[in-house]
């Protein structure tokens, strides 16, 4: 695929379209700033540790990358495992350097993931496995902030057993924090579905109303007071902490445990999960660029690899290319990767000049945004979309959420894998033709013709895609014969039709498809070969 103008460093834009970007920065700033803060408290790290890495990810990442209009910071989706990483290394401050530790070298891998050119990897990943997975981390991030936003002090265990203890925490609710749980949580379901309103940031209106009541109750005195006979306390540690600076905020790693079983586990899973879901989000947000732009997924790795490796050094959490702050920024208008850069000099202005002002908002707003981006991201609509793709589809979903549940993340994606694998043997692929390369390609003028020969699934979907990395400017249509595969899965099926969308001119053609039985109605739907 031609790449030109998103390997390119860009060039200051012109006037016009720099002020459009520093408005859009602006916007996305004023969504970045609590989920950042909120991101942090719920993984174990100092609140202003997010903040550091949107910082980092916008005025330093966003020239190194090539996605143009991604927004680089932390993510809700490695919340679960930063926070296992600092409890599990000895949690508190001791935990988190030595999670910072892990980030290092997770970030050094991604970094030699990204100079070998082995991102695209995941680019191949089971869409099913991938949503369970995130579906499963926000029913985690639920679970785990449900109490907070409560006001409940000392709620802990595994998510499921928070899970089955939320009318607990709801009958010790502390009813002042809850308020101001109750408040953010309406705020971000309610005003996106007011005319007008939907391009307003919810989560920074979400503050200017919470922090106000947080003043008004008095959060920031130690006190107690009574409801129904029952005495409360309330006091400054349901508000955020912050260092009186930046300079103050910056932490070192510490690599006393790197070489144990459990720093070894959490690397795996930072550079393996983080990889997979930033580059996801790149290639997101590239079908939605106005431009059709298409990155480099390698050197967009590369960026988020140094990007860590700077974060991790100085006290931050985590950066990927993030989907929802993305979305943000092309519905405001973005034109260039500038909009990054505007995003995180208004956090770092932000932050510098009235670091007094973060230490008023109510822990229990953040803990709120958080719950809502959990239950978006274990939204109904999830499972129903798994199901309306197939049976199968909503079958290898429902496994991986369970088990990325009951055990974690990495254990979770990998069985996931197995029974994607295990239902394509069942509906008859050769497991060894499976992990061989089906493709061969042919040009005649301005056509590109792609045979494959025996199952078309994830796990060789890569010569697939390095086969289409051919078709340039002058390519007008490209033929996928299917006629000798003997099976089509979901995933060959919609990453062909996401490649297509990047194509300047051709058009995509699929022959022999219609030998195959669908599992479902749905056009990416997994096909099996009719009996003769």
């Amino acid at each position: 695929m031609s790449q030109p103008s998103a390997s390119a460093p860009s060039a200051p834009p012109a006037e016009g379209s720099l002020a459009s970007d520093a408005l859009s920065g602006f916007l996305v700033f004023l969504i970045a700033l609590p989920l950042c803060l909120g991101i942090s408290m719920a993984s174990g790290f100092p609140p202003v540790a997010g903040v550091l890495t949107a910082i980092v990810g916008g005025v330093v990442v966003s020239w190194l990358g090539s996605a143009e209009l991604t927004i680089k910071g932390p993510a809700a989706g490695l919340i679960v495992i930063a926070l296992g990483a600092v409890t599990e290394l000895g949690g508190g401050e001791i935990g988190y350097k030595r999670a910072l530790a892990v980030g290092v070298v997770a970030a050094v891998i991604q970094i030699i993931i990204a100079l070998t050119r082995a991102g695209v990897v995941a680019s191949v990943m089971p869409p099913s496995v991938v949503h369970g997975m995130l579906a499963a981390i926000g029913v985690i991030i639920i679970a785990k902030q449900t109490p907070v936003m409560l006001g409940v002090q000392g709620a802990h265990g595994e998510p499921l057993e928070m899970l089955m203890e939320i009318p607990a925490y709801i009958a010790d609710a502390n009813p002042e924090v809850l308020l101001v749980g109750i408040l953010s949580l309406l705020t971000l379901i309610l005003m996106p579905r007011i005319p007008g309103l939907k391009k307003v940031p919810a989560p920074m209106v979400a503050l200017m109303l919470t922090i106000p009541l947080g003043l008004v109750l008095h959060f920031g005195d130690a006190h107690t007071y009574t409801i129904a006979n029952h005495t409360y306390e309330l006091g400054p540690k349901y508000l955020v902490q912050l260092p009186g600076s930046l300079l103050n905020a910056v932490a070192f790693p510490d690599f006393s445990e790197i070489t144990s079983a459990t720093s070894i586990k959490y690397i795996v899973m930072f550079a393996l999960v983080g990889s997979v879901e930033s580059l996801l989000s790149v290639i997101a947000v590239d079908a939605m660029d106005p431009e059709k732009r298409v990155s480099d997924l390698n050197k967009d790795l590369l960026a988020t690899g140094v990007g860590n490796l700077i974060c991790s050094c100085i006290g931050g959490l985590p950066m990927i290319s993030e989907i929802v702050r993305s979305k943000a920024n092309i519905d405001a208008g973005a034109g260039s990767r500038w909009s990054n850069f505007f995003h995180g000099v208004s956090l770092l202005g932000f932050v510098a000049l009235l670091p007094m002002l973060l230490q008023q908002i109510p822990l229990a707003a953040l803990a709120a945004m958080l719950v809502y981006t959990g239950a978006r991201l274990a939204s109904p609509n999830e499972f129903r979309h798994a199901w309306q793709i197939g049976s199968d589809q909503l079958g290898v979903f429902v496994v991986t959420f369970l088990t990325t549940l009951a055990t974690d993340l990495l254990v979770g994606v990998g069985v996931g894998l197995l029974v994607k694998l295990a239902l394509h043997v069942a509906r008859g692929a050769n497991p060894l033709q499976m992990f061989r390369s089906p493709v061969r390609v042919e040009r005649d003028g301005a056509k590109l013709f792609v045979s494959v020969a025996g199952p078309a699934v994830f796990t060789n979907l890569l010569a697939v895609r390095n086969a289409l990395a051919d078709v340039g400017e002058d390519i007008e249509a490209v033929v996928i014969d299917l006629r000798q595969a003997t099976l089509v899965d979901h995933t060959f099926l919609e990453k062909v039709h996401l490649a297509s969308n990047e194509w300047a001119h051709a058009r995509l053609e699929l022959v022999g498809l219609d030998a195959f039985e669908a599992a479902s109605e749905h056009p990416y739907a997994c096909r099996r070969r009719r009996a003769a």
